[in-house]
């Protein structure tokens, strides 16, 4: 007990109210050899955090080296992982973009010349539902950091808001998610907004900013209990080398090439201004690599610098963009559709030297997104997927499948269209949008929104309202500052902000703020919003809707055709049938694919192909299984045994009638032979369905409602005689 008690020594704990549940963190227990670590208990959710920093700056680097993982158990929800190592493996989608949202309010807060390598782990160890591990994680992560001895400038705290039945709820419950209009991710400082990320169902700014300036509130209490952790047991933070160029460094180089560089930027296209800059870098170094050796990194960053202090300068003092725009003007825009041939939708947006082709595909519903994660969501049935060649931004590197980026920006424009995709029983397909940015100079991501609502319509896909998307930058100086709409790629780089809206007319439905300052105030949060608003509007009415005002009537003749009926849940056994005997046979005879969704006491079932005929066909098969026939109703059916007095048809798999030798055609018919064989499919009509189920079915009547022959008048109506030379007075006849 002794030795026990001195191991854990260093435990603490701390306990708050947080938006109706405890906050319980746990230091000093576990992970104690990383610079920092807590384990947060939110109700039941658990979240260990901890953080580490290299002692030593990484070698050759020119950015702050910082990774963020969040890691999902399947342990934390009871489950096994359904893979064959049945363990887990490559961080699920939903966990990538749980790391990026933990990295962007913290990324700012580091010091901006440190080079040490950071590693925060965010490790998920138990979930309760109604308790959000990622805002748990975000919380936890903060805490690590605060108490570590890593420079840092935090603490951060994050809350969800919800907006159900017109109020904002924090943190809301599995239930209250359910029903809510938004889902707002707001990480704060003490002072201001650090990031934002968004999914709404078109509510409007007013909304929105309200929501928001709630969750700013809701993370102040939390900020100060964070705040007491750290005053009570944090350590003191480590010094670390600063590799910020030397001042007198990047005022001589500075000195050396501002003209130079003022007139290679101030070009709209970046082909020319790149084109411009390379003379301009093998001039400077030339100069100064003898007077710094062994410095060229350094070197390079001073001409970074000046690049940005060009730009920022020209915003701030001139209100000049590099391209000659005015704040609040976008670039030139286009917009196309049908671009390519057989595929089910295409659409190309093309914004300044931005430009984004989304591809459509639609198919069966059984064709959605299987998910394996710890939260509530098992599938999708709408994906959208974001890629981003080397060549989008002339350069030469070879493809090595979608990074965080590409995964991050590709649920963005799948957030920002989920509100006006129909539902399944309106439109019962699964759907992937597969955006390509073949160029590109600023805000992809919107672009990809953009592109994908003119693929969705040309598709047929009846969306609710059109999306668009637009960007919003920064600049800051002091107490100074100012925004621009349509940020290009240099006013993202040198500019402090990306905040990206996208919404329809009505709406907002989804926002993602990039910052690499500490936060923004209300103000500049008001200010994005309004010129979204304004901007977004722009480009549905001068250009994405003069390419195409509505959906497509009609959906390729290359798309599958789908078709759906209800049937009741007790017998989805009869239509897949012992072994999936049945179904497989539905499926064979009508080259169609069949999925059965249960749905309580209903079951809905989907049927798709290529031909709308056969589609109809095993419909209504699996109707008759279902619901067995009706007197009246018609069926094509497979011809199975031929006897003397007419043929057996089944109508549907197991379930076969007769068709008497009178009812097989519109005149007279001397042996059933004539006309038809065993395996001819026929259309029929049932006469009768007798006190033991049995069929009475009729091709002659059949033809006469669907085709429309005539029959002959003076021998169809008239019954067949017996054959009197082959049949003795006692023969019997054969009954069905």
């Amino acid at each position: 007990m002794a030795n026990s008690m001195k191991v854990f020594d260093k435990f603490r704990v701390f306990e708050t109210e947080f938006a109706g549940h405890k906050l319980v963190v746990e230091t000093g227990k576990m992970a104690q050899l990383a610079n920092g670590s807590c384990l947060v208990r939110y109700g039941d959710t658990v979240v260990q955090a901890a953080v580490t920093a290299s002692p030593k700056p990484r070698d050759g680097v020119d950015f702050f080296p910082l990774s963020v993982d969040y890691e999902e158990k399947l342990y934390a929800v009871g489950r096994i992982p359904g893979s064959y190592m049945k363990r887990e493996g490559k961080p699920s989608e939903k966990a990538i973009l749980t790391s990026r949202v933990i990295d962007r309010p913290i990324r700012p807060l580091f010091p901006k010349d440190m080079r040490n390598d950071c590693s925060v782990v965010a490790t998920v160890m138990a979930v309760e539902p109604d308790c959000s591990p990622e805002i748990t994680a975000m919380v936890a992560t903060s805490i690590a950091l605060s108490i570590s001895d890593i420079p840092w400038n935090g603490p951060v705290s994050s809350v969800l808001v919800g907006y159900v039945d017109g109020e904002f709820v924090i943190n809301p419950n599995q239930e209250q998610r359910s029903k809510s209009k938004m889902a707002v991710t707001v990480a704060s400082t003490d002072s201001r907004i650090a990031m934002i990320e968004a999914g709404a169902d078109c509510v409007s700014d007013e909304v929105m900013y309200n929501g928001i300036m709630a969750g700013h509130e809701a993370n102040q209490k939390v900020i100060e209990f964070i705040k007491g952790i750290q005053a009570e047991i944090g350590k003191e933070k480590f010094s670390y080398p600063s590799l910020e160029p030397d001042h007198d460094m990047f005022e001589a180089i500075k000195a050396f090439c501002e003209e130079d560089v003022k007139a290679a930027l101030d070009t709209d296209d970046k082909t020319v201004r790149d084109d411009r800059l390379k003379p301009i870098y093998e001039a400077v170094h030339a100069k100064f690599d003898e007077i710094y050796p062994e410095m060229e990194a350094q070197i390079d960053d001073c001409l970074y610098k000046t690049q940005k202090f060009i730009v920022r300068r020209w915003l701030l003092d001139e209100q000049k963009r590099v391209d000659g725009r005015g704040m609040d003007d976008i670039r030139p825009l286009a917009s196309e559709v049908g671009i390519l041939p057989r595929v089910h939708g295409s659409g190309l947006f093309t914004r300044g030297q931005t430009q984004v082709l989304t591809i459509t595909t639609l198919g069966p519903v059984s064709d959605k997104q299987l998910l394996d994660g710890i939260d509530d969501e098992v599938e999708k049935r709408y994906i959208h997927h974001y890629n981003f060649p080397s060549y989008s931004v002339g350069e030469t590197k070879p493809s090595r499948g979608p990074g965080r980026r590409e995964i991050g920006h590709g649920a963005l424009a799948e957030r920002a269209l989920l509100p006006v995709i129909p539902s399944v029983e309106e439109f019962p397909y699964a759907i992937r949008l597969v955006s390509e940015v073949v160029s590109s100079n600023g805000s992809t991501s919107q672009g990809s929104v953009c592109g994908s609502t003119l693929s969705l319509m040309d598709a047929g896909v009846p969306i609710k309202a059109p999306v668009a998307g637009i960007s919003c930058g920064l600049i800051t100086e002091g107490d100074r500052w100012m925004t621009m709409v349509d940020i290009q790629g240099l006013e993202d780089f040198f500019g402090d902000m990306d905040f990206k809206v996208a919404g329809t007319k009505d709406g907002i439905t989804a926002i993602q703020m990039d910052l690499k300052i500490s936060g923004l105030t209300p103000e500049m949060v008001k200010d994005a919003l309004e010129k979204t608003h304004k901007a977004r509007n722009y480009i549905l009415d001068e250009v994405m809707l003069k390419a195409i005002a509505k959906p497509r009537e009609e959906l390729s003749p290359y798309a599958p055709k789908m078709f759906t009926t209800t049937i009741s849940s007790e017998k989805i056994s009869e239509v897949i049938g012992k072994s999936g005997k049945v179904i497989k046979e539905i499926q064979a005879q009508f080259e169609v694919k069949i999925d059965i969704e249960e749905n309580g006491e209903t079951a809905n079932v989907f049927v798709s192909g290529m031909n709308t005929e056969k589609c109809k066909g095993a419909v209504s098969t699996v109707e008759l299984i279902a619901n067995g026939p009706e007197v009246g109703a018609i069926f094509y059916g497979r011809v199975t045994r031929l006897m003397e007095f007419g043929a057996f048809v089944e109508i549907a798999p197991g379930m076969e009638g007769l068709c008497h030798i009178s009812k097989l055609d519109v005149k007279r018919t001397e042996q059933v032979s004539d006309v038809v064989s065993e395996g001819d499919t026929i259309i029929v009509k049932v006469l009768e369905i007798d006190d033991k189920g049995r069929l009475n079915l009729s091709r002659r009547d059949a033809l006469i409602e669907v085709e429309g022959l005539v029959p002959e008048n003076d021998t169809s109506t008239q019954p067949r005689k017996p054959r009197g030379d082959k049949r003795g007075p006692h023969s019997r006849r054969n009954n069905y």
